[in-house]
């Protein structure tokens, strides 16, 4: 890969990767793009910044969320923007539009987004705090597929532009269901309210931006159109699809655990590894959410975003550059190494599972057919545990194994990489020996922090050896665990950097490995195993393990 740098008219430093195994045509597609590189910003510190860069000001603009009546703008996105708006790193003069069907009006509108600001804010909402943030929220009511409803927004976006100077920025915001991703794009783009901007484009005080919430697409095939879609309208170099887990501060500091210390990364490798379990576990069931979950299932909702993600970051090779390109490719070549498991290998290397009646918290809990929304008979999984190798120089012969569910005992997230046993036990003749392998986890949810397992000799006169664990905490190490990951994710789209959001081909290859674990799911029928609610999932689950002389960690 070569690198260049070229200045624009204007004076600002483009810097990026020429992917060779790119054609020409995939300028705008892979790994041919510019990122707009701020030199000064990089080396300016604020110390009282913790997580964020609060230096890092972006420019003024319009945030435009379609959906905003939702769950997720209540829940998220919009107790993340009050608090960036009370922490200082956002422009004088941005806005939000609100877009959604329901009979509200501006007044109504920032009523409910008080509310929902006062439950999920970390910031405390006063009446003084609140004006200055509202001041800036409107409203458009109309359906996403009536052309109407994008006049009205063109309208109402012309005179924010002219009143609170947002220079056309704007950045539109996906929180609807996917069914309605088409229709918004296109009405965009035949509005003229998106503009496209290819790699040529060099005015950075005048952009465009789409964020797109999961699940980007439900197969190979239907990825590839949405791709397509949004493609038609947008850039590549515009478009960012949103993986929250990329905004946790964990997940970041995976990338500084492995290439900032010395220590780590020479035995981050199958000379010194067994194999790596990725668990993320919900004590929850659908909430309510029973319809969309009957058409996604475990495997899509989470093992193909979420859980892939994580496998990416922690099996990655060392990027050139921290940017938004050099990062992704090593994610993409990662992926592309992954051996799914394919024809007979589907049942032997895959668990399906579906929760039923049970104690969660002490609190009895239905059965996921009994909830509202899903179909009787349903054989739909809310519970995967399947084992992935890595065909490449540093991980094969390790295996990855993976497994997230629903009405498990606890809600909890982490990476666990354990080594292999020493070699020679030489202490067995003399004493003792409680010797388990030495473990790194790493905890994503809650509690977020890394622990490191090792063995040490139990103080007294004889010898004996058990593991203890040495423990870094967020929260303790810096007084806070950080930023809510949506937060940093929605600062970096209206700062321009990609770097915490998926790309095109990593999307595709990412469904591309998942399709041959659906398909042979729906040739050979595999049984979906019940296991009771509080549980840790199907007994089944534990016997893939234990074919290969492994147990599942207890977090």
């Amino acid at each position: 890969m070569s690198r260049q740098n070229r200045r624009s008219a204007n004076g600002a430093l483009y810097d990026f990767a020429t992917d060779s195994s790119a054609g020409p045509t995939d300028v705008d597609h892979v790994g041919h793009q510019f990122d707009l590189v701020d030199r000064q910003a990089q080396q300016n510190t604020n110390p009282l910044s913790t997580g964020l860069r609060l230096e890092r000001v972006p420019a003024p603009c319009v945030m435009v969320i379609f959906g905003v009546s939702g769950d997720l703008t209540a829940r998220k996105l919009m107790p993340s923007l009050y608090d960036l708006a009370v922490g200082h790193p956002l422009p004088e003069g941005f806005s939000i539009v609100g877009v959604s069907h329901r009979d509200w009006n501006d007044e109504i509108f920032r009523a409910e987004m008080r509310k929902a600001a006062e439950e999920g804010a970390g910031a405390p909402v006063t009446d003084e705090t609140w004006e200055l943030f509202a001041q800036g929220l409107f409203y458009v009511k109309g359906s996403f597929e009536d052309e109407a409803t994008y006049t009205d927004l063109k309208t109402r976006l012309e005179t924010i532009d002219e009143e609170r100077r947002a220079h056309g920025n704007r950045l539109f915001y996906l929180a609807t269901s996917p069914k309605f991703y088409a229709p918004i794009i296109r009405h965009l783009g035949a509005s003229d309210i998106a503009h496209r901007q290819d790699i040529y484009y060099n005015r950075p005080d005048n952009w465009n931006r789409i964020v797109v919430e999961k699940p980007f697409g439900r197969d190979v095939e239907s990825a590839r159109a949405l791709n397509a879609q949004i493609g038609a309208v947008f850039s590549e170099r515009q478009i960012y699809r949103i993986d929250h887990y990329l905004g946790k501060e964990t997940v970041q500091n995976v990338l500084a655990f492995r290439f900032a210390n010395t220590l780590f990364e020479p035995v981050w490798n199958r000379q010194y590894v067994d194999h790596v379990q990725i668990t993320v576990a919900e004590s929850i069931g659908v909430e309510g959410r029973g319809g969309y979950y009957e058409d996604s299932g475990a495997l899509r909702d989470m093992v193909q975003s979420h859980i892939l993600q994580l496998l990416a970051v922690i099996a990655m090779e060392p990027p050139a550059l921290f940017n938004g390109n050099a990062l992704r490719d090593e994610k993409v070549k990662v992926l592309r190494a992954v051996v799914p498991p394919a024809g007979d290998g589907v049942a032997a290397k895959t668990v399906r599972g579906q929760y039923e009646a049970g104690y969660v918290g002490g609190r009895e809990v239905e059965a996921y057919r009994d909830e509202k929304g899903v179909r009787p008979g349903s054989r739909t999984e809310t519970y995967v545990a399947l084992e992935l190798g890595i065909d490449n120089w540093r991980w094969a012969g390790v295996p990855f194994y993976l497994r997230t569910g629903k009405r498990l005992p606890r809600r909890v997230t982490e990476i666990a990489v354990e080594f292999k046993q020493v070699p020679h036990l030489m202490f067995q003749s003399v004493g003792h020996l409680d010797l388990s392998p030495n473990v790194i986890t790493m905890r994503i949810q809650p509690d977020e922090g890394i622990a490191l397992k090792f063995a040490a000799k139990v103080p007294g006169p004889s010898t004996q050896l058990r593991p203890v664990r040495m423990d870094f905490l967020y929260g303790s190490a810096f007084g806070e665990a950080g930023p809510d990951a949506y937060e940093r994710l929605l600062l970096d789209a209206m700062l321009g950097d990609p770097t915490l959001f998926a790309r095109r081909d990593e999307v595709e290859t990412a469904w591309a490995l998942m399709q041959p674990i659906m398909d042979g799911w729906d040739e050979d029928g595999q049984p979906i195993y019940p296991y009771e609610s509080g549980t840790w999932g199907p007994s089944r689950a534990d016997a893939m393990l234990r074919r290969e002389s492994r147990e599942w960690r207890r977090p």
